[in-house]
């Protein structure tokens, strides 16, 4: 019988390739969408760093408080579910700190240029 894990490398290589290929592709469809609109694609975008920063945090607390749950709790035994899903939710959480901060900057008329 073959070895399965001589197939690990191939589907790592290819997963990859569709990766950088996909992410070539939507950008690639987001700039014509946007030249569409008659917009310049290579403006900065105003709240990237906003929305960068606040996912980072979320994501660095979600982290320090899965480990400080599981550190306190004797019943979890390794448990690394815990640690992806609070990275997720509390990473979930400054992305929707960053909509309503952008929303209450649109609403009051900031320049976000």
């Amino acid at each position: 019988m073959h070895d399965v894990r001589v197939l690990i490398p191939i589907f790592v290589c290819l997963g990859a390739f569709a990766m950088i290929f996909g992410i070539a592709y939507l950008r690639t469809r987001e700039n014509l969408a946007i030249l569409e609109k008659g917009k310049d694609p290579r403006t900065p975008r105003p709240y990237r760093s906003l929305k960068t920063g606040l996912l980072l945090i979320g994501a660095g607390l979600g982290l320090l408080l899965a480990y400080l749950i599981d550190i306190n709790v004797d019943r979890m035994n390794d448990n690394p579910f815990i640690y992806f899903s609070l990275i997720a939710i509390c990473g979930g959480a400054g992305l929707v700190a960053s909509f309503f901060i952008e929303k209450k900057a649109m609403t009051r008329g900031e320049d976000t240029e």
